[in-house]
């Protein structure tokens, strides 16, 4: 029997979830989970009853955005893997997600594990990004422009201490900063980013 939740929304509820989803992108990327649903639902132009009947909870909500990111950041890192340059295309990776976390309250929330527990497919799908991220940085220290002494949770301890540190200082005076901290410290024997070695 087919349920009312399987049967395809009408085009206007279709467009009621899109509107909803692009103010919660918005609010969340500024404000992570702190934001209330009901400002969520005041910027989409719609009641709160509209929001609970596509997404019952505000946990519901925010892990349908923190999941639009993943499956971005895995097709990146699919890319990624296929490129022949295995340092550059793994630095490249790295700077992007870093930057995007950086830019974006609540995937530094998902990252860090600070907004709780992902459901089920969020977790496939971080669960997918660490496997490809994982396979990007092996290949890299294959070919000699990542150090070998790292594993993957390593780097992704260096990215949410710099995410950390960097939501505690409140400061966004260079763009990028904390891409370049992290993939300096990934360099081969210390090597910096401008060439010289320590």
């Amino acid at each position: 029997m087919t349920t009312e939740r399987q049967r395809p929304l009408r085009a206007d509820a279709r467009r009621n979830r899109e509107r909803i989803l692009q103010s919660a992108r918005t609010a969340f990327a500024a404000e992570g989970l702190a934001v209330p649903l009901d400002e969520i639902a005041r910027r989409a132009g719609v009641g709160p009853g509209t929001v609970h009947r596509h997404f019952p909870t505000k946990e519901a909500l925010f892990e349908a955005v923190v999941r639009e990111h993943l499956e971005q950041l895995t097709l990146d890192a699919r890319t990624a893997l296929a490129d022949p340059e295995a340092g550059p295309a793994f630095f490249a990776f790295l700077a992007r997600m870093t930057a995007e976390a950086d830019a974006k309250q609540d995937l530094t929330e998902a990252i860090t594990a600070a907004g709780g527990p992902m459901g089920t497919e969020a977790e496939k799908q971080a669960a997918q990004l660490r496997e490809l991220f994982g396979a990007l940085l092996s290949r890299a220290q294959q070919a000699g422009t990542v150090r070998d002494d790292v594993d993957a949770e390593d780097v992704q301890a260096i990215v949410v201490a710099a995410l950390t540190a960097g939501r505690r200082r409140g400061t966004r005076e260079r763009p990028g900063k904390l891409a370049e901290i992290v993939l300096d410290c990934l360099l081969p024997h210390h090597t910096r980013t401008d060439g010289s070695t320590a």
